[in-house]
């Protein structure tokens, strides 16, 4: 037995005893016991149970073992949302090597940028995104082995030569046992990039014991709530925001932790998101607005509304008119807040017996807002010189943060990862409120507030009250140069079809009427609106500001 040292002297550690590390396998030992027969679906292509799943990660685990992969190499993935990307979720980790999710949405030349530098031994490549890394042998030289992803092989097909064989028969070839090591929990488990709205993606990433905290607190803050919004244990999960993308905000892992049902759409086309939804009643997902915009667009051309559908709304602010639309066709949708770099998830609406009787326009608003702290998540509001400014809900600030799962640093990056960390908080770049209830409102990115006449104005507010005109589907506010006030409001509105016909007047007389209210300050009301048919978007679906700044810039809005 080994003493422990404290003031008890008194009191000793077995020497027998499990250090049980917070590393992802420990987040199986639930549903290996209770969902065995449970089962996970890939679109319509595939459905088995919990039980074959298991054996596939170690089928998994040992194909990799086989090719002499070991722990520590990097193992990209590059592949939809499927049965396949769920496997390699835990078998390489769990391994001791690290996974790369690779956002296949950015352009060929950024794909090549994060597989260089992360330098990935091996790639589980769908063969849709093999012209992607071109001849890998010369462009990505730190790949050695690949495996074949393709819904539609069969062995009468030709792999490339490049490839060392195809995810199913390899799986088939494998032991379907697999003893996965204890190791350190600070090992690092996955790494990705973000979208680089800004000069290069700057790689993230993670440890086992920051995945396994973060997916528990995600849990917990969301099984907390009322019965209507909070998971359970009978849910019926499916991801809406990609795999690649901060671990679908770290939820495959944790419905897998729960043991739910699970559904995986493969690429995301609204008909077959709503197919999957009727057809497997799904509860529980997750996605940013413009999801949400889709699901809702493709369930009324059916004539036909959701079923109270659970969906977690994120990377964008969720404005109050597609908050109401979700309301009445049957989605329960709720916010929250986070970042590539905290994993993701610091914030989520908070419901209670008082907030749910809430009249229907504050409940609504109140949905729209970033919810409230996670358990074990600092938050302060510093102004420009680092002091942190009261939790009133009027005084703003940066908001900065502290939590056991976020990212130490940026890959190969020191300088940017201090800039990230500057006076031991991360910085979120976000100019936010709390209020008392410790409720979070981010009013605007740093970079897109608008500065006119020496007065601030919120880009989201603007956008916010203007989303409630019946003829906006989407909208985005920025700063554009002005000759007497420095910065001037320009709003950029995509019309609902089957309201083409509306006038600028109509919309700028809702900013007015606005004003009245005190809702807005007059010089918040923009000089201008023009109408887009399509608004630019980045890869995960967010208002891409800096492409539209850029467009605004070259004449082409």
């Amino acid at each position: 037995m080994t003493k422990v040292l404290n003031q008890h002297s008194d009191y000793y550690q077995a020497k027998e005893a499990y250090g049980f590390p917070l590393l992802i396998k420990q987040l199986l030992n639930r549903s290996k016991i209770v969902s065995q027969n449970q089962t996970i679906s890939y679109a319509n292509k595939i459905t088995y149970s919990y039980s074959e799943f298991f054996k596939r990660v170690n089928r998994l685990a040992n194909t990799l073992k086989n090719m002499g992969l070991k722990a520590g190499d990097v193992v990209a993935v590059m592949d939809w949302d499927t049965h396949r990307y769920l496997e390699a979720y835990f078998a390489i980790p769990m391994s001791g090597m690290i996974l790369q999710t690779v956002n296949i949405r950015l352009s060929e030349d950024k794909i090549l940028y994060t597989i260089n530098h992360a330098k990935p031994k091996a790639l589980l490549l769908n063969a849709e995104f093999a012209p992607m890394i071109k001849n890998y042998q010369f462009e990505a030289p730190s790949i050695e082995k690949v495996i074949w992803c393709d819904d539609e092989y069969n062995q009468q097909v030709k792999l490339p030569e490049f490839v060392d064989g195809e995810y199913e028969s390899l799986l088939k070839e494998a032991n379907d046992e697999f003893i996965f090591p204890d190791f350190d929990e600070n090992t690092i488990a996955t790494t990705f990039y973000t979208s680089g709205t800004t000069g290069n993606p700057k790689g993230v990433f993670f440890t086992h014991k920051q995945i396994v905290l973060q997916c528990i607190a995600g849990v917990l803050a969301s099984a907390l709530n009322s019965e209507a919004q909070g998971a359970r244990y009978s849910d019926v999960y499916m991801p809406m925001t990609p795999l690649f993308h901060v671990h679908a905000w770290c939820w495959p892992y944790a419905a897998t932790m729960i043991g739910l049902k699970q559904v995986y759409p493969g690429r995301y086309q609204a008909s077959t998101l709503v197919d999957l939804i009727e057809q497997h009643k799904v509860t529980l997902s997750h996605g940013v607005p413009t999801i949400l915009q889709m699901l809702l667009k493709e369930m009324s051309s059916r004539g036909r509304k959701f079923n109270g559908l659970k969906l977690a709304v994120g990377g964008s602010k969720l404005n109050e008119s597609l908050a109401k639309a979700a309301l009445e066709n049957g989605i329960e949708c709720m916010c929250g807040f986070g970042m590539s770099e905290s994993c993701p998830v610091l914030s989520r609406t908070a419901y209670d017996y008082e907030t749910n009787n809430l009249p229907i326009d504050e409940l609504v608003s109140y949905r729209c807002s970033s919810g409230a702290p996670l358990v074990l998540v600092s938050m302060q509001l510093w102004d420009e010189e680092g002091n942190p400014q009261p939790l009133d809900g009027q005084s703003t600030g940066e908001l900065v943060v502290r939590a056991p799962w976020l990212t130490q640093g940026y890959f190969k990056d020191p300088d940017a990862g201090d800039e990230l960390w500057k006076g031991g908080w991360m910085h979120t770049q976000d100019i936010a409120s709390i209020n008392e209830h410790g409720t979070l409102k981010i009013t605007d990115r740093i970079k897109d507030v608008i500065k006119s006449g020496g007065e601030w104005i919120s880009s989201l507010e603007v956008e916010s009250i203007f989303s409630l005109h019946p003829s906006v589907e989407d909208i985005a506010v920025i700063g554009v140069p002005d000759k007497r006030w420095g910065e001037r409001p320009l709003a950029l509105i995509v019309l609902k079809t089957e309201h083409q016909d509306t006038k600028v007047e109509d919309i700028l007389a809702l900013g007015h009427q606005a004003v009245e209210k005190g809702l807005l300050p007059k010089y918040g009301i923009p000089n201008d609106i023009r109408f887009l048919t399509e608004m630019p978007k980045t890869s995960v679906g967010k208002l891409d500001k800096k492409k539209i700044r850029l467009m605004y810039e070259q004449n082409l809005i």
